[in-house]
């Protein structure tokens, strides 16, 4: 079924990076894909039905890794040895630069939608944003932060194999629900939205 799809249409896999990435989100390294989701599976149960402390088990790890490689150092320069094979453990200057660049991109978006809330007064920004928060509070009641988590990677490994295999026809369910919620918002808006009273505009160069 996903040869269906137009030449024009961007793939799925394009649509995720075309890189490492995109092919373990769709099974294509089927071996990365399973690696993935055991270890997710694997922490979820360690900590959520062993009840283990996310705190403990990182300081353990740490404690054992740290606990190796003294003793394989003290053991290398006693049998001369060649010495643990650690990597420069340093965060490039580059790379932070980086980091920071897309930090940066979210902040600003964050800040725009506050202010074009704030001060632009735009009402379905503010609808929109207001109906996202009450969704993620509902959501965030249900399940805790891990369970959540874990949730995420399986839909991450799981909607866009399904998507990519059936992209013609959920886009055309995607594109006539949009069409209904297009069509209830312009009733919404003119028989509620439009008679909400408005500063006009001799008010607003007032203030």
């Amino acid at each position: 079924m996903g040869d269906c799809i137009p030449p024009r249409r961007v793939s799925v896999h394009q649509a995720l990076g075309g890189g490492s990435v995109a092919d373990v989100l769709l099974w294509r390294r089927w071996i990365g894909s399973v690696i993935v989701i055991v270890s997710a599976t694997a922490l979820w149960l360690l900590f959520e039905r062993a009840g283990y402390n996310l705190l403990s088990f990182v300081a353990n790890v740490l404690f054992l890794l740290v606990l190796i490689l003294f003793f394989w150092a003290k053991s290398a320069s006693l049998l001369n040895r060649p010495l643990p094979p650690i990597p420069n453990l340093e965060i490039s200057e580059e790379t932070v630069t980086k980091s920071a660049d897309v930090i940066q991109v979210y902040v600003n978006q964050a800040l725009s939608i506050a202010r074009d809330i704030t001060i632009g007064r735009k009402f379905k920004l503010f609808a929109q944003v207001a109906f996202g928060l009450w969704v993620v509070s509902y959501v965030g009641s249900l399940f805790n932060f891990l369970t959540l988590v874990y949730i995420g990677v399986l839909l991450c490994l799981s909607v866009p194999v399904v998507y990519a295999k059936y992209q013609c026809h959920i886009d055309e369910k995607l594109s006539a629900t949009h069409k209904i919620i297009q069509t209830q918002y312009r009733k919404i808006d003119d028989n509620l939205l439009k008679k909400i009273p408005l500063l006009s505009n001799k008010e607003k160069k007032i203030q």
